[in-house]
């Protein structure tokens, strides 16, 4: 169950945004341990209003690109993942570090969907043998992707160390300018 619910988050945002307490002030007044996740929910709601702030319902199965596009991205620019889940309209930067750490310990095999979580209300029906059962050429085209997907992760993860203060400027300069545009908006 999630620490804090959507009424509060709102209510916390709207009383930074609208009042005269600053992160701090607000998290002491709410008895809350620290102001991050205040400043979260801000930065969260600014980029994609309430639907930011809200939790949730289903699970959402997100591609292994789009995972390793993130990914990418905290690794070219030096975002945090609050600023990434922000660039990917994603409202759990925690979500980002899960991938992280999945990716860094079992490479894009750790990105991939694990199947029905043992928390779901679906009850788990059979699945046929043909659904199950991929041919030989299947299973090859299945890999190749994955392999691609890879390879070209690591080919721009070697130019980024090769020279990763040029790869940095390079994103930072496009990410700051793509921020300064959807808060001016």
């Amino acid at each position: 169950m999630a620490k804090y619910n959507e009424e509060f988050k709102i209510k916390l945002v709207t009383e930074y945004l609208y009042g005269n307490l600053g992160y701090k002030s607000l998290a002491k007044k709410y008895n809350m341990g620290s102001e991050t996740p205040i400043v979260e929910w801000v930065k969260v709601y600014k980029s994609q209003g309430m639907d930011g702030l809200k939790r949730k319902q289903t699970r959402e199965m997100y591609p292994v690109q789009f995972k390793l596009d993130t990914i990418q991205f905290v690794l070219k620019t030096g975002a945090s993942y609050l600023e990434t889940a922000v660039q990917f309209k994603l409202n759990n930067p925690s979500l980002i570090r899960r991938w992280m750490k999945e990716f860094k310990e079992q490479g894009v095999e750790g990105l991939k969907p694990k199947g029905e979580s043992s928390m779901s209300k679906k009850p788990n029906k059979p699945k046929k043998k043909e659904e199950i059962k991929l041919t030989r050429e299947e299973e090859l085209e299945r890999e190749n992707e994955l392999l691609r997907l890879e390879n070209a992760y690591l080919k721009k993860l070697r130019a980024f160390r090769e020279n990763p203060n040029a790869f940095h400027e390079k994103h930072r300069q496009r990410w700051h300018s793509n921020l300064k545009k959807k808060d001016s908006d």
